[in-house]
């Protein structure tokens, strides 16, 4: 068996003495994890960094094997973000969140594409925030489980939905969530509408709405929670005044 194809390194960790079991995500493999003979090597430890993007080819015996992979650099992104805690913390909860979320060997393409985009924007903090919870937003959709935005679940009018059922995840619509507002999830403008600003309190209630779905709808049920990674970077956030 084998495939080659770029893949962005999500995580890292030892095997033996020199080895490193490496997860990237691909357009065509999703999540998948090979064996780097010689991983923990100097030469090596640079290109297995998260966030880059490395040319791998993966072969096994049988499909179900871990398999090794030999690799290459593509597009060194990591170095960007040393010197930047809070877009470093931005890309580990991103990494993160795919490794917990993301079926292993499953194809999620779209995720693959809004991952290269939010990469691409890490070093603007004024735009990556946005950008990384519409990322949540698309995997919850492309995993099954998407938010519908479309009408209010009550009147089924398009315009002015404000707030989200976290019972059915449909939106609902100003009139009617205002008697239900503490038990409502707040909707922020820019996830509904793509030329729509950040508002001030935006970023947190997004990160608020898609935390919410991703943790009862896809973690909780293989008993798994959002990872810590991610409170860090909302603190982050927090100490920059970004939510």
């Amino acid at each position: 068996m084998e495939w080659t194809g770029s893949g962005i390194v999500l995580a890292v960790r030892p095997h033996g003495e020199t080895s490193a079991i490496v997860e990237l995500l691909t357009e065509a493999q999703g999540r998948h994890a090979g064996l780097v003979r010689g991983g923990r090597s100097r030469a090596t430890r640079p290109l297995l960094q998260p966030g880059n993007v490395l040319r791998a080819t993966w072969r096994a015996r049988l499909e179900d094997h871990l398999g090794n992979l030999a690799i290459e650099g593509e597009h060194l992104r990591a170095g960007d973000f040393m010197d930047d805690p809070l877009a470093l913390s931005g890309l580990n909860a991103a990494c993160a969140l795919a490794c917990a979320a993301l079926p292993e060997r499953e194809p999620h393409p779209e995720v693959f594409a809004a991952f290269h985009v939010f990469l691409d924007a890490l070093q603007d903090p004024d735009l990556w925030p946005a950008l990384y919870v519409r990322w949540e937003a698309g995997l919850l959709a492309d995993l099954g489980y998407g938010i519908d935005l479309r009408r209010c679940a009550v009147t089924g009018v398009s315009d002015g939905l404000t707030h989200v059922s976290p019972r059915s995840g449909r939106a609902v619509c100003a009139a009617e969530a205002e008697p239900y507002k503490d038990k409502l999830l707040a909707l922020p403008g820019f996830l509904r509408d793509s030329q729509a600003g950040v508002e001030a309190g935006d970023i947190a209630n997004g990160l608020a709405l898609t935390g919410y779905f991703l943790q009862r709808r896809v973690l909780w049920p293989t008993d798994r929670d959002l990872p810590e990674s991610r409170e860090r970077m909302i603190q982050r956030l927090k100490d920059a005044e970004r939510l």
